[in-house]
């Protein structure tokens, strides 16, 4: 494969891993019960502007960083599903932390203790496994090879 096939793959490939991350903030947003998948039209509407929201947000958040992770995995020939779920689950963490939108750390309450961990850092972090997956199964797992040498058959 050319360079220029390995990146029409490239951006294939965070296409459908940003829309898939996104599916999985709408999931989490808002529930897996009937109301997604029931026979509502509204759910329906609902879950696909979740998931258009969540898709932008998630490409345009994590376009350089994501530029420079693959860069580095193309280059390294980096092909492991855990290293591709662990950076995505680090760069969609990152980049919600550092968007302005994760509210403060803490929440005023005497009854109960914040809980170390958000939810809202959780659904980040969930998510950019899935991205991570999702990328991996559809250029990840091929990180490389183009540089590769094929020797012609006979």
């Amino acid at each position: 494969m050319s360079l220029l096939g390995r990146i029409i793959v490239i951006f294939f490939a965070l296409m459908v891993a940003s829309l898939a991350a996104a599916a999985a903030v709408a999931l989490a947003v808002l529930g897996h019960g009937g109301y997604v998948f029931g026979g509502s039209p509204g759910g329906h509407v609902a879950f696909m502007m979740v998931t258009f929201v969540g898709a932008t947000f998630i490409g345009t958040v994590g376009l350089l960083p994501l530029a420079i992770l693959i860069a580095v995995a193309e280059a390294a020939k980096i092909r492991a599903l855990l290293a591709y779920a662990v950076a995505g689950a680090v760069l969609l963490l990152v980049g919600y932390h550092m968007s302005g939108f994760a509210p403060p750390s803490y929440e005023e309450s005497i009854d109960y203790p914040p809980p170390p961990i958000s939810r809202a850092s959780e659904i980040a972090a969930a998510s950019g496994v899935v991205f991570g997956f999702a990328y991996w199964a559809l250029a990840g797992r091929n990180a490389g090879r183009w540089r590769e040498r094929r020797l012609p058959s006979a």
